[in-house]
């Protein structure tokens, strides 16, 4: 894993530009259905180097990153941060030259989807309606739709081309090579149009496809059924709700059709409907897989014990590290809830709750209470820890303070630090080691002046306030 200064520097030049026009309604679809999800710090990239496009216009100047640092008031790193996350979600693309002295870089920008796109896509819907609840999601849809003509009440009478114009076959002009190069772009140029966004996909690879067809009987579901559209839709699903190719067995079962086909959307309900009966009604949040990679610290092969933890907390997901801290075993839905909760909420990077998890496991003796590591997680979150490092010293530095909130101990409060009396309980006649009555026992209504008896009943009390302590 690189650091981003291996990536980029304030030296290295950009320029801008787009992958066909950008329209001032996709500002719009930027703003309430793409930000939630990527956050106001990349939109304002993708902002500002739509705004270095001219009117009308594809590409920009060029200018250094350092300029682009002091437009945004932000570090190089946040915007690789920025720059990382708008391609991961398809608003962007880049393009590298080596050059001499410094790098050029081509940021290509890509229409966003259209709001029926996004809206229906089946991820980023669902993951836009855990982030911004019931009540926002249903404003955001009135936002984006409006009135449908009823077909049942209005008849098509829209004429076809060939109803309007037809075809003059004067041979006028001859169509040859030459004529086809002068109605075709010149080369290394490109006719400027609207492009479409491009749709996120998660590539098949890492959906096990051939455990899924094993577990298939083939008389029930032919291969034939599974082309390219079912497969996509099944690999994002699966990356979405987190379904292995076991269970998404019964899915695929309860989506087939008489036809011997699967029909996608009932695929889509199908696999919500599991998620939320596995998660208690709630639908999945987006978040990060590993830690980012501007946020990795180890960039070689580890080499002390420590380099390779670190090392291991940055390249394993929080929920690989419940099962592998588990000896293999899946995390109960308590626990993935309490994970997924906490990163959601608290926008831990997850290499810093690897830490987390590993800190309230060696304190509460391997058992994940809410409450716990909710407040430490709080506490991160106001430290604004990024790193797995970072992360591990303010674990060392707060050891104290987090032992006493796995214990639930307060410190006294002042003025009310008086003890408490000691209650001293009636002993047994069978007290005394050697068996016998004790001497308090047969002088029951006698004087005490004996002081071996004073000090030997002082003992007692001081073992009995040991034992209870």
């Amino acid at each position: 894993m690189t650091q981003h200064w291996r990536e980029l520097l304030p030296i290295d030049h950009y320029v801008a530009t787009a992958n066909g026009l950008i329209h001032d309604y996709d500002r719009k679809i930027l703003t309430f259905l793409y930000q939630p999800l990527i956050g106001a710090g990349c939109l304002s990239l993708y902002m500002t180097l739509w705004a270095e496009l001219e009117e009308n216009r594809l590409w920009s100047d060029s200018h250094s990153h350092h300029s682009l640092m002091n437009f945004m008031d932000m570090n190089l790193k946040e915007i690789y941060d920025k720059r990382l996350k708008l391609e991961a979600i398809g608003l962007l693309k880049t393009f590298v030259k080596q050059g001499e002295g410094h790098r050029l870089f081509i940021y290509e920008l890509q229409p966003p989807l259209t709001a029926e796109q996004f809206l229906s896509d089946g991820m980023l819907n669902i993951y836009l309606y855990r982030k911004i609840g019931r009540a926002q999601f249903a404003r955001v849809k009135r936002f984006f739709s409006d009135k449908a003509i009823n077909p049942s009440e209005f008849e098509d009478v829209t004429r076809a081309f060939q109803d309007v114009f037809t075809s003059g076959h004067g041979n006028l002009l001859s169509y040859d090579d030459d004529t086809k190069q002068e109605l075709d772009a010149s080369e290394g140029e490109q006719f400027i149009g609207h492009r479409q966004g491009t749709e996120i996909k998660v590539v098949p690879n890492e959906f096990n496809f051939e455990l899924l067809f094993a577990g298939l009987n083939e008389n029930l579901v032919s291969k034939e059924a599974f082309n390219k559209k079912v497969m996509d839709a099944i690999s994002s699903l699966a990356f979405l709700y987190g379904i292995d190719a076991l269970q998404m067995k019964n899915i695929v079962l309860s989506a087939m059709t008489e036809n011997n086909e699967i029909d996608i959307e009932e695929l889509r309900k199908s696999a919500r409907d599991w998620y939320q009966y596995q998660h208690y009604d709630q639908l999945p949040s987006l978040v990060e897989k590993t830690q980012p990679v501007i946020y990795q610290t180890v960039n070689k092969q580890p080499e002390t014990q420590e380099e390779k933890l670190i090392h291991y907390f940055e390249t394993t997901s929080p929920m690989q590290y419940l099962k592998d801290i588990g000896g293999g075993a899946e995390p109960s839905k308590a626990d993935i809830k309490i994970i997924e909760d906490v990163m959601f909420s608290q926008q831990l990077n997850p290499g810093v709750v690897n830490v987390l998890i590993d800190n309230v496991l060696r304190k509460t003796d391997m058992k994940l209470t809410k409450n716990y590591v909710e407040k430490i997680a709080g506490h991160w979150a106001r430290k604004n820890i990024k790193t797995v490092i970072e992360a591990m010293d303010l674990a060392k530095q707060e050891h104290r303070q987090y032992l006493e909130w796995a214990e639930g101990k307060n410190k006294p409060k002042q003025g009310n630090s008086r003890k408490k009396p000691i209650r001293t309980e009636r002993l047994p006649e069978w007290f005394d080691n050697n068996g016998e009555k004790s001497e308090s026992a047969k002088t029951k209504n006698q004087p005490k002046d004996n002081g071996d008896q004073e000090l030997k009943k002082q003992e007692i009390e001081a073992m009995l306030k040991k034992i209870r302590s």
